[in-house]
């Protein structure tokens, strides 16, 4: 990995790349906050480098990440870094806002040490997706009988669910369904998921985006 922090260098590299995986696309525009250890000592430890490798494909090993900011700036993407005092449930925390033209998404992320990384905010939605796992985001509205469904359309394609969190902004409202599959999960299979009824979006995540 680059270094010199597991968590505050590789950790951060890997929230990078799962943004921008979830985005689906480079972004144009990015606004990243740190807080608490992420923002006393970002800059000693390359972690705003490390983000921002993560947003343009790299991996936490990719010797490239030390001069990623340059990168970013010759390929036309605008960053504003921040920091904030906010109390966060962990100390390695950083929000990050995407932008590509009319396409805005926000995540939260933390590195938890060892150069893991999970999400612990998707779009204001709470969850918990760790970067070594497969896990699929379902946006949707809060009707009944679509878990069922999802879950019944996924195990139609052998796609057994490990864990499901569900969430919800208010009762009949936007709502998240974040499913932790046992296997990778074809792209392929979000076509059908997007095509039942009350299902407005679906992101997969799959945890060989690190393999190289």
């Amino acid at each position: 990995m680059i270094g010199p922090s597991s968590s505050h260098t590789a950790g951060a590299a890997k929230i990078g790349l799962m943004a921008r995986d979830i985005f689906g696309v480079q972004p144009k525009k990015v606004k990243i906050v740190f807080y608490g250890s992420f923002a006393k000592t970002y800059k000693g430890h390359g972690t705003d480098l490390a983000v921002v490798g993560g947003l343009l494909g790299y991996h936490a090993d990719d010797q490239r990440i030390v001069d990623s900011i340059n990168t970013a700036q010759k390929v036309g993407m605008t960053i504003d870094i921040s920091t904030s005092d906010e109390e966060t449930a962990h100390p390695n925390t950083v929000k990050i806002i995407m932008e590509h033209g009319d396409k805005t998404f926000e995540v939260v992320g933390v590195s938890p040490g060892g150069g893991k990384a999970e999400l612990v905010e998707v779009n204001g939605f709470k969850v918990k997706a760790h970067a070594d796992s497969n896990f699929l985001l379902v946006f949707h509205n809060d009707r009944k009988g679509v878990i069922a469904t999802v879950a019944g359309l996924l195990a139609s394609h052998d796609i057994n669910i490990g864990t499901m969190e569900v969430d919800r902004k208010a009762k009949g409202a936007e709502a998240l369904m974040l499913i932790q599959a046992d296997q990778p999960v074809p792209k392929k299979i979000s076509k059908a998921l997007e095509n039942l009824p009350h299902v407005t979006s679906v992101i997969v995540f799959n945890e060989t985006i690190f393999d190289k």
